[in-house]
């Protein structure tokens, strides 16, 4: 049997059918349908008691009510659909609101949805004006792959490569591993310093005025001042001329320093994502110069106490402040 919709030719059938005073279970039967489709069908979408089932009234009837957002079951409490509509608007994902849920409300099972409702949700409220939809991720452009310049470029004197980093860092198993790097615009000299520590994904973010290595060891030594000693272990970097002052970094910190393999980003892959976080606070085209200390530390606030996956949906907030807990108890 065929679960689709009814057809315009299957609805002109039925009105026949009608007509002739056929049961339900024999129209059913002659278009290879379930009773309950046709029994729905007359109860939905006939009529008045003196008009009956006309196959046109009962088609636009079913149009329309395709086209109007459906409220499921499970979006029928207010309490639900407050929540939903919030975490959209905090630019969360569908995913992590549906998986955040439950973390929240573990013994309420009234209060739960699947990612799929609320995607289904969004795009069907969206045709009555609605602007949740603009809180959705897109997916980004797939760059082309350019051509590798400074293939010989002189590497720092002194530089440890990520080879002879520790194994307990790629293993996540302790706080206290960072990466960090620069976001740059593609206007002006100003960029956005972030640096994420490995296991619990905390973002620290400032501004630079510019992409010395002056600028960029301040703006970390800034970052880094009230994150306590026993939380500062290693530090991840690429190797950008920002990063020629890496020893000056490490004396005012008490990081250890390690670099990744020339053209190697994936090194720092948890840096890597958080960059592309930022990029929906901050696309690319916008001049930094413009963006305000509130602007930097709104968007750190917003994806430090955004739930992910990979963390079994608690924050990275969340996760650091556990860290923070221990690394301060005597």
């Amino acid at each position: 049997m065929s679960h689709s919709h009814l057809t315009l030719e299957e609805r002109i059938r039925i009105e026949i059918f009608v007509s002739m005073g056929m049961s339900c279970r024999e129209m059913a039967r002659r278009l290879g349908r379930s009773h309950s489709t046709v029994s729905r069908e007359l109860r939905r979408n006939a009529g008045s008691a003196k008009k009956g089932y006309r196959a046109q009234s009962a088609e636009r009837r079913a149009h329309k009510r395709r086209k109007r957002p459906r409220h499921y079951r499970c979006m029928r409490r207010p309490e639900l659909i407050t929540w939903v509509d919030e975490k959209l608007r905090a630019n969360w994902s569908p995913e992590q609101i549906a998986g955040r849920i439950r973390l929240e409300y573990p013994e309420d099972q009234s209060m739960r949805i699947s990612t799929e409702t609320i995607y289904r949700w969004v795009y069907a409220a969206a045709q009555f004006g609605d602007t949740s939809y603009r809180h959705l991720r897109r997916a980004h452009k797939r760059r082309r792959r350019q051509a590798r310049y400074g293939q010989g470029r002189r590497l720092f004197p002194g530089r440890i490569d990520i080879s002879q980093r520790p194994g307990i860092v790629a293993g996540r198993t302790r706080f206290g591993d960072w990466e960090a790097d620069l976001v740059c615009a593609s206007k002006g000299k100003a960029a956005l310093l972030g640096c994420t520590e490995r296991k619990s994904r905390f973002l620290l973010l400032a501004r630079v005025q510019d992409k010395t290595a002056a600028s960029f060891n301040a703006g970390l030594i800034s970052c880094l001042r009230a994150v306590p000693s026993k939380l500062r272990q290693t530090l991840t970097l690429d190797n950008g001329s920002e990063m020629a002052g890496f020893r000056t970094l490490e004396a005012a910190t008490g990081l250890r320093t390690y670099f990744c393999k020339p053209h190697a980003p994936w090194q720092r892959g948890t840096n890597e994502n958080s960059n592309g976080l930022l990029r929906q606070y901050f696309p690319r085209g916008i001049s930094f110069h413009k963006i305000t200390e509130k602007m930097v530390l709104d968007a750190a606030e917003q994806l430090n106490n955004r739930p992910r996956k990979c963390l079994h949906y608690q924050t990275p907030a969340e996760l650091f402040n556990q860290a923070l807990t221990g690394a301060f108890a005597i």
